[in-house]
């Protein structure tokens, strides 16, 4: 078994490694992040064999696909879980965000994870039953509660949650399932640079909790689901 796992230095994708580590030491576990340096005090603290990491900035996944294929391949013949987690989150008033700024967070957000889910699909197809979890967030669920200053962070989960579904009919025959799971609020890095006054009701390691458990058994239940995972109403 071998499970992807981009966004992986920090917050919730670090607490991912550390909970499928210790509970699952069978499992290949491949870790994806630009910054080599965190990725690497990670696997030393942790000691395992079973974890594998690549220096890798997903915004430039479109230039540089064929290096990253290449790695995963001296790893592993397929991929059997890809937790799509990388992410970022910008707090700016909608008229005061440029062009530049909206870019950015739809490239991290959205465009490099759909992308990525092409870019696999040869290794995602070589698995008898893969699942992709794509991580989102309540703030692009429909109906949910709003804030100022998260238009287009909002947006750009709404948009890797659309194509979710999108993806599950069209790869229905080929043994992959891919659902979203919409997060609410957890206290990570990234929460904490946007609204360093908030205290949110989950830490990172109780949230990779819930998500390693659902990448490993929601396929079974679960197809082209996007799946609200919050404390609040609504």
């Amino acid at each position: 078994m071998t499970i992807l796992i981009t966004g992986s230095s920090k917050g919730i994708g670090k607490e991912l490694i550390y909970y499928f580590s210790k509970n699952y030491p069978d499992y290949k576990i491949v870790a994806i992040s630009r910054n080599n340096k965190k990725l690497q005090e990670i696997k030393r603290e942790i000691n395992s064999d079973n974890i594998y990491t690549i220096p890798f900035d997903i915004n430039n996944i479109l230039d540089n696909s064929n290096e990253l294929i290449d790695k995963l391949k001296k790893i592993t013949s397929q991929i059997d879980i890809f937790i799509n987690n990388a992410g970022i989150l910008i707090n700016k008033p909608f008229i005061d965000f440029t062009y530049q700024d909206a870019q950015n967070i739809f490239n991290t957000n959205f465009f490099a994870p759909s992308a990525l889910i092409k870019i696999l699909l040869p290794l995602l197809k070589a698995s008898t039953n893969s699942h992709i979890v794509n991580i989102s967030s309540m703030g692009g669920f429909q109906g949910s509660s709003k804030f100022p200053g998260l238009s287009y962070y909002s947006a750009s989960k709404a948009a890797l949650a659309n194509i979710t579904e999108c993806i599950a009919e069209e790869f229905k025959d080929l043994n992959i399932k891919i659902n979203c799971l919409a997060l609410g609020a957890v206290q990570t890095e990234m929460l904490n640079n946007a609204f360093p006054d908030y205290k949110a009701p989950l830490n990172a390691k109780e949230m990779a909790e819930f998500i390693a458990n659902f990448s490993i058994n929601g396929s079974k239940y679960f197809n082209g689901k996007i799946i609200p995972v919050s404390l609040s109403t609504p």
